[in-house]
């Protein structure tokens, strides 16, 4: 009779996704809250992917990767918060069992596949730093886009192992997720199945992922640091550390908010709501401003880009 209870996950048709707990009158201020991020997500990465496709100064293998990681953080957002403002105003707040699955897919695979891209320019910098005159050799436009299928096909492998170990569970608890999009978490708190492999596999994979990832991230930047330091003059100092500089902003931002999230106790969700937003909408907001601001390349490109527009429109 136990058993009669358990309703198996293929039985599932949707999942009502609860959100903030606030009152329904605030519903409002964060829709427009969140058109206004999202807004600003659009602009500035399909600004940066436009400045760096359309001006050929920047056809170099660090603005490849920035504008690779600009797209990432273009779609893994689009993944969340379409979908989240759509909630703001409906009653049944619900997303079918196949959409919790692609969302859930889609934003492992980008998230991940970010994580990789980060670690291969920092890659890119050590070897422009450290190694400058074989730079064109090793990171030539074949390896440059290899490293890139690579960052997105260890994102997919790693998608499809924990799509896959998510959604095998069996749901029976509630159809109401405690969270803004399908994430693992509040998933696991869903299911009636024994879910000890399951977070030793996600452990385990985590580890995998993210291990190697930071250490190549720490081992470049400290043989840049090493290299940086032994520059004779000042000014060859801080052009040189000018180049890491926003990298290293964008990787502050990005661990620090993952971190935080996945540190944050589970019995906290409106806590481990606020983190995820950091991570999953702030965060890509703020990169394509930090590479804007600190990068004197993108700024004078910027320039030129909209220097040409001016002239065009008043000779129109």
């Amino acid at each position: 009779m136990g058993d009669m209870g358990k309703t198996n996950h293929s039985e599932v048709t949707d999942f009502i996704l609860v959100s903030f707990r606030v009152r329904p009158e605030l519903h409002i201020l964060l829709f427009l809250i969140f058109l206004l991020v999202y807004a600003m997500i659009l602009l500035g990465n399909i600004g940066m992917m436009v400045i760096i496709m359309t001006d050929p100064r920047l056809n170099t293998p660090m603005y490849f990767f920035l504008g690779n990681l600009s797209f990432v953080d273009l779609f893994y957002s689009s993944v969340i918060a379409p979908k989240a403002m759509i909630n703001f105003w409906s009653e049944s707040k619900s997303i079918s069992f196949a959409g919790c699955v692609t969302q859930f897919f889609l934003f492992a695979l980008f998230i991940v596949t970010e994580g990789f891209l980060l670690a291969v320019m920092a890659y890119d910098r050590f070897i422009a730093i450290c190694n400058p005159l074989l730079y064109t050799v090793q990171m030539s436009t074949r390896v440059c886009v290899q490293l890139v299928a690579g960052s997105y096909f260890c994102g997919c492998i790693s998608s499809v192992l924990q799509t896959s170990m998510t959604f095998t569970l069996s749901f029976c608890a509630s159809r109401a997720i405690d969270h803004f999009y399908c994430d693992d978490r509040p998933l696991q708190r869903l299911s009636c199945s024994d879910i000890f492999i399951h977070k030793l596999v996600s452990f385990c994979l985590s580890g995998i992922i993210i291990l190697p990832t930071i250490i190549v991230i720490i081992v470049s930047y400290l043989y840049i640091v090493s290299t940086v330091l032994k520059i004779p003059s000042t000014k060859g100092r801080q052009k040189a550390f000018s180049t890491c500089s926003s990298h290293l902003g964008v990787m502050s931002v990005l661990y620090g908010a993952g971190s935080f999230m996945y540190l944050t106790p589970d019995r906290f969700p409106e806590l481990s709501k606020v983190a995820s937003l950091c991570y999953t909408l702030l965060t890509p907001m703020l990169k394509p401003l930090i590479y804007s601001l600190r990068n004197k390349d993108v700024k004078e490109a910027l320039r030129r880009i909209l220097g040409e527009n001016i002239f065009l429109f008043i000779s129109v």
